[in-house]
Formats: C-alpha cells, structure tokens, sequence
C-alpha cells in the first residue's frame, strides 16, 4: 500500500458522507418511521418492536472490539464495503417476518451491519490510513450525515405510504447492496496501516496513559446516552412541560438545523486541539439542557443550544481520540471505547421510558442535565491532563 495514500476530495469526502446517510437511515434512525406501521400490521407489542432496535445495538456493542481488530489487520475496505450487506441481509429478514422471533433475529442482523459500517468503523478506517491527516475527512463527513434524519425519515415514510414497509424494507435493502460496496471500494484505498499490524490491544494499552482511554471512554458514553434519550423521548419531554403535541413536534424540529449548523461552524474554524470543540460541545449541551429544564419558555433556545452542542459531539469522537493517540491506538481501541457508549445506547429507552412514567418530565431532565454537567467535569479533567502531559 502506498505509505502516504491522497485524501479523498471534496467530492469523495461528500459521498463517505452519503454512504454514511444510507447506512444510519436504514438501520439506527430506521425504527422512528417505521415501528408505527409495523405495530399497526402485526398487533406486536411496542414495547418489542422498539426494543428489537435497542437489540441491534447491543449486538453492534458486542462486535465493535472484534471489527477495530479486524480493521486494524486487514483494512477497514472490505469491513465497511460489506456493511451494506449485512443491513440489507437484515433488512430482507424483516421484509418476510411473520413472526416477532425473525423481526428480533432481523434487528440483530442489522446490528451486525452498524458494527461494521457506523461511525466507529469508518472513523477507524481513516485513522489507520491517513493518520492525524484523517481529520477532514471526518469533520466533513459528520457534516453531511448530520441530514442523515432530515433526508431519511421524510422519504421513507412516503415510501412506506404507498407500497407498505415490508416492501420498502425489500427496497432499501436493494439500494444498500447497489450503492454501498462499490462506492466504498472505489473510494477507501486497499490495505492498512503497517505500524498497526501485528499490534495486540494488550500492547497498545501498556502505551496509552489509562486515565486518557477512561475519560474518553467516559465522556463519549455519557454524551451518547443523553443524545439517545434526546432523541427517543423529547416529544414526551416536552409534553410533560405543558406543550401541545404539534408545538413539541415543531420545537422538536430545531434539532436538525442547530446540529448542522454547528458542524459547518466547525468546518470554518481553523485549527486548534479537538479538547477545545469538546468543551464547547459539552458546554452546550448542559446550558441547553439547564435552560430547557429550568426556563420552560425559553425551550426553543435551550434546544437550539443543545443541538449545536450535539452536533458537534459527532465530530469530536472522531477527532479527539485521534489527536490523543497514535495511529495504531486508534485503530485498536476506537471499537473498545465505542462498546460502552453503545451499551448506554441500548438501554437508555427502557431505562428512560421507567423514569418518565415514575419521575415524569421535569425529573428525566433534571438527570439528563446533572449527566450533561459531570460531562462537563470530566472534560475538565481531560483538558488539566492533557496540559500537564504537555508542559
């Protein structure tokens, strides 16, 4: 392999992006659009029908260790060119359950697909092959897939509207096999980085300072777990603060351009330490959660400054372990690191959904703000470690 492959262009970097947009669309965001109908057809329990999402990201937790070392041997070309498939394949079970064992096995398929395919994996990938120069590739990626939502829910339900969701689960998952291998394959360079080959994670651990790996293990979990609940409860959030259903969709809504908008600031704000956007992003996380919870009328501007916090969030999990670690750090422990956030992921509907119904609104947020706080502590921490280590 080439010792110093080119970046992809602007062009190529766009369509990592879109790829990006495919896979997450047909997998993680897929159930927001479509677990309605599929309740309305079978008379399955809403309660498994979402809870088969949150199955697919334990079994992409499960995984993500496994996919960094195989990356890390063989390139992560062929691991995220195959991420279409192993959707798709899952996608096609779905198509054809009838029964909720096969909807459950074909959530677990899927799982296997975002293992392969989603952030960590393709951050994983860049790191071994363009090193620190990886940076923006990522930066613009999460850009494009930050319309990830805004792209994939609208299409999907209209499809959904006209030939039912069994038959767009047949249609994505076609469109996944097309698109996503060759598109990868002519875009990803062949091969992996040398230096990470023949590294055992146990080597790479003796390298890196413990308490760096720990406290980015523990900031990206705790950043997931609140955009999680985020995401799966904010209706019922803002319900339970008094507003109507229509005005909480729409105040809902200022997520998507709050998030982007972030990440284009990002793109335009020169170089400086990736610590620097985490402590922003954190920051404003926690100031939008506080306002949110605290000012009810001042919602609209709590959730635009939670969502340019979040939307840079995405940017940073790439970015920040890259900028602490070497190469061959990256590429072993992105999938470690990722396995507890996507944990948190998994079990923050179930868990979320007891504290609503015992707390109610005001007491979910009033935990999602004290988590976004202790985030805010802990980058911090990070922040008076990382200028010690380089004084």
């Amino acid at each position: 392999m080439n010792e110093h492959p080119q970046l992809p262009g602007v062009f190529g970097i766009a369509l990592l992006g879109v790829l990006q947009v495919l896979v997450w669309g047909g997998s993680f965001f897929l159930m927001a659009v479509m677990a309605d109908p599929i309740i309305k057809d079978t008379g399955w329990a809403s309660q498994w029908v979402y809870g088969a999402l949150s199955l697919s990201i334990l079994v992409s937790a499960l995984l993500a260790p496994a996919v960094s070392r195989l990356i890390a041997r063989q390139g992560g070309r062929a691991v995220l060119a195959s991420s279409g498939a192993g959707v798709a394949i899952g996608l096609f079970l779905m198509a054809g359950a009838t029964s909720l064992p096969l909807f459950l096995l074909a959530w677990a398929v899927i799982g296997v697909g975002m293992a392969l395919g989603l952030y960590e994996a393709l951050f994983a990938c860049l790191g071994a092959v363009y090193g620190e120069r990886a940076s923006r590739a990522i930066t613009g990626i999460t850009l494009i897939s930050g319309f990830a939502t805004t792209i994939c829910w609208p299409v999907v339900a209209l499809i959904i509207e006209h030939i039912g969701w069994r038959s767009t689960c047949m249609a994505y998952g076609l469109m996944l096999l097309v698109v996503v291998a060759p598109l990868y394959l002519r875009l990803l360079p062949r091969g992996a980085v040398s230096s990470v080959r023949g590294k055992s994670a146990t080597a790479v651990d003796v390298e890196l300072d413990t308490r760096v790996y720990w406290l980015l293990t523990l900031i990206f979990a705790l950043g997931a777990v609140i955009m999680t609940a985020m995401s799966v409860q904010l209706i019922s959030l803002l319900q339970g603060q008094g507003y109507s259903l229509a005005a909480a969709i729409g105040l809902s809504a200022l997520l998507g351009p709050s998030q982007v908008g972030s990440r284009v600031l990002q793109v335009f704000s020169g170089k400086r330490h990736p610590i620097w956007t985490t402590l922003i992003s954190v920051g404003l996380v926690a100031i939008g959660l506080f306002v949110v919870t605290l000012a009810p009328v001042l919602t609209a501007l709590g959730l635009l400054l939670y969502g340019a916090g979040n939307g840079l969030r995405a940017i940073v999990r790439g970015l920040l372990p890259l900028a602490l670690m070497s190469p061959t750090q990256y590429v072993l422990l992105m999938g470690r690191m990722a396995r507890p956030s996507l944990i948190g992921q998994a079990a923050t509907p179930l868990v979320g959904g007891y504290l609503l119904h015992t707390v109610g609104a005001v007491g979910v947020l009033a935990g999602l703000s004290a988590l976004a706080l202790l985030n805010v502590l802990l980058v911090g921490t990070l922040l008076v470690l990382i200028k010690k280590t380089s004084d």
